[in-house]
């Protein structure tokens, strides 16, 4: 079942993680988003410690649209060098995963 990930980001506004997420489902990169926050980050960046606010994004894909799923977020995304981590689904109900199938083929 590893042909299915879910896909881990973070922007620092809810109105960023939203047009992400609306970017990445409505061109069937990822089946669907789910997003949490505020959340609190604590992280070394540029040699310094920090802690700081940001909104997670969840979602769900298939290994076989993840390199374009990396491309569109690393294009989109309001930071330049952001977390972009994808770990396999192991288990899944199959009503899931047809429906994680079913909406990242590409239209047409």
């Amino acid at each position: 079942m590893a042909d299915y990930l879910q896909v881990s980001t973070a922007t620092p506004t809810r109105d960023q993680a939203v047009a992400l997420a609306r970017s990445v489902v409505a061109e069937r990169l990822a089946a669907g988003a789910q997003i949490i926050g505020p959340v609190t980050s604590a992280f070394w960046h540029d040699g310094e410690f920090g802690t700081g606010e940001e909104w997670q994004l969840l979602l769900k894909t298939t290994a076989a649209r993840y390199p374009d799923l990396e491309t569109h977020i690393l294009k989109h995304h309001p930071w330049p060098n952001p977390e972009l981590a994808a770990v396999p689904i192991e288990a899944g109900s199959e009503g899931c995963l047809s429906w994680i199938s079913a909406n990242t083929t590409p239209a047409g």
